[in-house]
Parts: structure tokens; C-alpha cells; sequence
């Protein structure tokens, strides 16, 4: 039986993971635009793997089961999935709570159902230093500080 690579996001992090943990294996990649999942799923077959694509908006139950529905099709065993966020410097805090929050609750629920034993889900967050405006809600937020260290 081949394993199943489930990655959703398929920007330069998504597209390095893939290639680095699919030899021999199966990739699902997955993209809120088909036409990122189209190129790096070219990129990614003339490299010699196998890959499907699935238009995944993560921010959507329906299309987060639809893609699951797409890669269990497959009657391979899933062994990973990985998923990348977006940061500040990419969407609003809104987006950010919505793909970032829910969507990795959602993806991470409806792939646990096919993750073969041993298997292993993977969120990949990136955060940018992007400054945020003093009216923004995150912008309240206290920074974590690491503890001071005492000479005792």
C-alpha cells in the first residue's frame, strides 16, 4: 500500500516539505488557488513524483472534507500532513484567526480520521515581524518575555 503525503499550501514551504519527505510516495497537495497547487504539482512532477492537487480553501469545513473525500480516494494509507498559516504580513487578524486557528482545527480533524497509525500531522506556522498599527486588536496583545536569569 503507498502512503499518502497530504500537504495543503502549496507556496515555497509547502512545495520544500513535500519534496522533502514524499520519495516514493503519494502527494496530495492543496492550495486555496488551483492554479498555485497546478504549478508546483508540475514543478513537483517532472522532479519524478506522484502528485494530485485538491482547491482547499482551510477556512471552509465543506472544502476541507472535500479534499479528505479526494485523498482517502486514493486507498492508500496516509502517513503525514502538513499545513502552512499565514502571517500578519499576509492577511488580517481576522484571516489570520479564520485559516490559522480554525482551519488547522478543521484539517487536523478530518485528516485524523485517515492518518495511518504512526502517521503524524504537521502545522508549519510562519509569523513575519510585521509592525502592527496601534489600532489593531493583536497589537494589545503582551509579548512574551523570556524569564530573567538570576545569579543565585
Amino acid at each position: 500500500m503507498t502512503e499518502v503525503i497530504a500537504v495543503i499550501g502549496a507556496g515555497s514551504i509547502g512545495q520544500a516539505i513535500a519534496r522533502r519527505v514524499s520519495a516514493g510516495k503519494h502527494v496530495c497537495l492543496a492550495d486555496l488557488h488551483d492554479e498555485n497547487a497546478d504549478a508546483a504539482a508540475e514543478v513537483m512532477r517532472n522532479a519524478g513524483f506522484e502528485v494530485m492537487t485538491a482547491a482547499t480553501d482551510v477556512s471552509s469545513r465543506e472544502s476541507v472534507s472535500r479534499a479528505g473525500r479526494d485523498s482517502r480516494q486514493l486507498r492508500r494509507r496516509h502517513r503525514r500532513h502538513s499545513r502552512r498559516s499565514v502571517s500578519p504580513s499576509q492577511a488580517s487578524p481576522a484571516t489570520i484567526l479564520s485559516v490559522d486557528l480554525y482551519g488547522t482545527a478543521l484539517v487536523l480533524e478530518e485528516f485524523g480520521n485517515v492518518i495511518a497509525r504512526g502517521g503524524a500531522g504537521v502545522v508549519i506556522a510562519s509569523q513575519s515581524g510585521h509592525r502592527l498599527r496601534r489600532s489593531s486588536p493583536l497589537s494589545r496583545t503582551p509579548r512574551w518575555r523570556p524569564p530573567q536569569r538570576t545569579n543565585s
